[in-house]
């Protein structure tokens, strides 16, 4: 009986010591502060999408969809020439060609994309048009090219003097190294050197979500600069660059694509945030999968994820230091840097 009673009272101190070790790792490592909360809400990557999500904002703000809110933001980035690795005026590939990708995904499951597309400005318009008039989700190349023309859009030369330059100076050395940023992201349409620029493979992902609780998100990417002719990264793969659940969430990507399609890493997200995860931590998740498959590539490259749940909860994690992403909201209008692992 005693026994007994000795072997009781060591479990109930066991499970209290159990319990107070519990309180004790929790407190060292507290769960992260939960962001946003608010709808209509915008979030898009990098430094650029400041223009972006004004004009996506400009859809949300009048009760407009989201469809309609992500496709207005990223054509701002597309049509700017000083934007160097999105559309018009992105690096051309080693043969001088700019060809660009992008996606687009409603909160219908409805998907369009369009991969190594050619002379046209706007390809975030052509990938919904795909979604929207034809039976398939991807067109590509000279397929691409002529649905578009075919639907009225504009053959125009993508490459600007500058990226034509820029590519010149390049084969003078063909050295193809990836950098893990842009060395200044924060593009000075004042201060334009040229050659100058470190662009190589900063996409534009957005998310938005309307006031009717609509989830659509949309990215357009011109790739990394001087690929091989046809090399397609994770922008314009669904599940890979953009993934979008209406009862879950979404999810974008940015970086160096082939690591992203690797771990499908914007489905990945989407599915740890189904199981409970916040939009950060499963972008710490999906970073540190990367991480698992190759770790001393990881070291050397940048990847980063962007996700935003259907409650308009946000977050953001990256391979690097450097990640920066906008959010525009009723309660924000504002710049964050993503958390990092190195």
């Amino acid at each position: 009986m005693s026994t007994r009673r000795k072997f009781l009272q060591q479990g109930v101190l066991s499970s209290a010591g159990m319990l107070a070790t519990g309180k004790l790792l929790q407190a060292a490592n507290p769960a992260p502060a939960v962001t946003g909360g608010t709808k209509p809400i915008v979030i898009s990557t990098w430094n650029f999408a400041k223009a972006a999500n004004a004009a996506a904002w400009t859809v949300l703000s009048n009760n407009g969809h989201a469809l309609d809110a992500v496709e207005t933001g990223v054509k701002v980035p597309e049509g700017d020439p000083l934007v160097r690795s999105v559309g018009y005026g992105g690096i051309p590939d080693r043969d001088g060609r700019v060809t660009l990708d992008a996606c687009i995904m409603d909160d219908k499951y409805n998907c369009g994309s369009v991969m190594c597309l050619e002379y046209i400005k706007h390809p975030i318009s052509v990938a919904r048009l795909i979604m929207e008039k034809t039976p398939h989700i991807i067109l590509t190349g000279e397929g691409a090219l002529r649905f578009a023309l075919a639907h009225g859009f504009k053959k125009e030369n993508l490459l600007t003097e500058w990226s034509e330059n820029y590519w010149k100076e390049w084969l003078k050395k063909s050295n193809y190294s990836p950098v893990k940023n842009i060395e200044n992201q924060l593009y000075d349409k004042t201060n334009d050197p040229m050659p100058g620029g470190k662009e190589n493979h900063d996409t534009i992902g957005m998310l938005a979500l309307d006031q009717q609780g609509r989830l659509s998100g949309a990215c357009t990417t011109s790739g990394l600069s001087f690929k091989m002719q046809g090399r397609v990264g994770d922008s314009p793969i669904i599940g890979a660059g953009l993934y979008v659940d209406p009862e879950v969430g979404g999810a974008t990507a940015t970086g160096v694509g082939e690591e992203v399609i690797r771990i499908v890493g914007s489905h990945l997200i989407v599915e740890l945030m189904r199981q409970g995860r916040s939009p950060e931590i499963a972008c710490k998740e999906a970073v540190e999968r990367i991480i698992s498959r190759n770790p001393a590539k990881a070291k050397d490259i940048q990847v980063g994820f962007l996700a935003m749940n259907r409650n308009g909860e946000y977050g953001a994690y990256a391979l690097q230091t450097g990640f920066t992403f906008h959010v525009r909201s009723n309660a924000e209008d504002q710049f964050h840097t993503a958390k990092n692992i190195y």
